[in-house]
């Protein structure tokens, strides 16, 4: 059984080398040729100077090329990190500046984007160019540059360095919600178990074909990479613009696992589901956020003989909870409990257990929880902290991820998330919890997304501003849509405004950016 990321692959090379393994528009590779093709470029890497645990980052769309990067660059005793492509020059920068990368993988269109960016990379040595190199790139850079047909030629290095399943492999850097983005830091260890246990509740198998929607940047969605590759699974590929080149890829690719965000989802529910959709998709997963409840509904409409799985995860821990599909409808707002092989605990700040339905922080110990913060020792001791209530006679400190986030449990076992920690609304004495009120609003079958925020007020702490868009043909005035909702919410938990707009600005990995919305809200009112 796999210990290293990259034998996830090779030792489904070896049971089945003629599956297909990816695929992408319509080119695809077996476990064979995509093995040979990860073989040749970790050793192409060595050949241009990658040594252990060397960083090298790939800036890359969802391409074949970009998985062999990601296993390559594993295979060869390196770290790879992922950089999502809608990031821009600056943002790229700071990543690479802030993981000191030796080698980066990308475009020539990307490339001339980091024109002025790169110059600032001095420990940055080589760039590798997907597609090619042509005179006008080569004459931007300080930085050698190899066109990747070059590099997996003829690779002349022996097999990669020597590495163990605790070494890291990646630094995934985080979505940037509370500043500048951190690069969590992750081993073989975390990635592999992470797909052994993820692999083992949606129930994979090699006849899987999962569409991979999410950037690989994103844990979840590097999830959907190492569970298929686990099992010789086949994984689709796919860069959409619009949601339903989803669902008709669902039909093309004859699609059996399909995993989104709540933003999504909830477009992908408004949309006229293709019949046959039903009869091949076997599971969907949603992680990143609370699915309204009505959304959830919906989904169980549509796909009656689909299994839904509602997760919870966070980037520090990979994958925390799951709900499985025949609570659903029993508990349509709980995020589930624990995945195999994983602990979670509810906590007061003191580090005692909470009771039945008390709110305390989401605590996750197991072979899951990451390495820390690259280059960050304030925050990692920060969020990573010995587990409560140890064994004195054991030595040594296990180190638990203390999430953030406010969860709670109830008589079954069964966690609930409330909000973020930062995000509560303090208003005329109270403390609110912004997802009790949005999931009202979202019952009321007009919102498509919607979102409650504390905006600082003189008099009463916080005034409750709800931001929103509605769903497709529904035109509703403000005071139409809180009419709609006062019945079910106390007073005190009323909107003061509602802001209409068209679109929520979402992070790179497409969750709702609650800080930006928030600032926005604050510029628009300040001005």
């Amino acid at each position: 059984m796999a210990v290293l990321l990259h034998d996830l692959i090779y030792e489904s090379a070896s049971r089945t080398p003629s599956q297909t393994a990816l695929k992408y528009k319509s080119t695809s590779l077996t476990y064979a040729e995509l093995a040979q093709q990860v073989d040749h470029i970790s050793r192409a890497l060595i050949d241009i100077g990658i040594d252990k645990q060397d960083r090298v980052a790939i800036y890359l769309p969802k391409c074949l090329e970009d998985v062999v990067s990601i296993f390559a660059t594993a295979a060869a005793g390196a770290v790879f990190v992922p950089i999502n492509p809608a990031l821009k020059a600056h943002q790229v920068s700071h990543i690479l500046l802030d993981c000191d990368a030796k080698v980066l993988i990308t475009t020539q269109g990307k490339c001339r984007s980091l024109k002025t960016a790169l110059g600032y990379c001095v420990g940055l040595q080589s760039v590798v160019l997907i597609d090619g190199v042509d005179s006008e790139v080569e004459g931007m850079h300080a930085q050698r540059l190899i066109a990747w047909d070059e590099l997996i030629a003829n690779p002349v290095a022996p097999r990669g360095h020597r590495v163990i399943d605790t070494d890291m492999v990646s630094l995934i850097y985080t979505s940037g919600s509370t500043g500048d983005p951190k690069g969590v830091i992750l081993s073989h260890r975390n990635m592999v178990n992470g797909a052994k246990s993820v692999a083992q509740y949606l129930k994979n198998s090699s006849s899987d074909r999962i569409l991979a929607v999410l950037p690989l940047s994103f844990d979840y969605g590097m999830s959907q990479l190492t569970t298929a590759f686990l099992v010789g699974a086949t994984v689709v590929l796919i860069n959409y613009l619009l949601p339903m080149e989803v669902l008709n890829t669902l039909v093309q690719e004859q699609i059996t696992g399909l995993a989104a965000v709540p933003p999504l989802w909830n477009l992908l529910v408004e949309l006229p589901w293709p019949g046959e959709v039903a009869s091949h998709l076997r599971y969907i997963t949603s992680s990143g956020g609370v699915v309204p409840v009505e959304t959830t509904e919906l989904l169980r409409q549509v796909l009656p003989n689909t299994e839904i799985y509602l997760m919870y995860g966070l980037t520090e821990a990979f994958r925390s909870t799951y709900l499985a599909p025949d609570q659903v409808k029993k508990r349509p707002t709980s995020i589930g409990k624990a995945i195999p092989n994983a602990e979670v605990l509810v906590l007061r700040s003191d580090g005692s257990l909470c009771g039945v339905d008390e709110p305390g922080e989401l605590v996750h110990r197991g072979s899951l929880v990451s390495m820390g913060y690259w280059n960050d020792v304030e925050a990692t001791n920060q969020r990573f902290r010995p587990i409560p209530n140890r064994i004195d006679a054991i030595p040594g400190n296990e180190l638990a991820v203390w999430s953030g986030d406010i969860v709670k449990m109830d008589s079954e076992g069964y966690l609930y998330f409330m909000r973020r920690d930062d995000d509560l609304i303090k208003t005329m004495g109270y403390r609110v919890s912004p997802n009790e009120i949005e999931e009202i609003f979202y019952r009321s079958g007009l919102v498509s997304e919607v979102i409650a925020l504390g905006i600082p007020h003189t008099t009463i702490g916080q005034s409750i501003v709800l931001v929103a868009t509605l769903k497709s043909g529904i035109e509703v005035t403000e005071k139409q849509l809180l009419d709609n909702c006062k019945q079910r919410l106390a007073s005190y938990m009323m909107p003061a405004e509602v802001i209409f707009r068209t679109s929520l600005p979402t992070n790179p990995n497409g969750k709702v950016d609650r800080k930006q919305l928030r600032l926005e809200v604050l510029e628009s009112i300040s001005e």
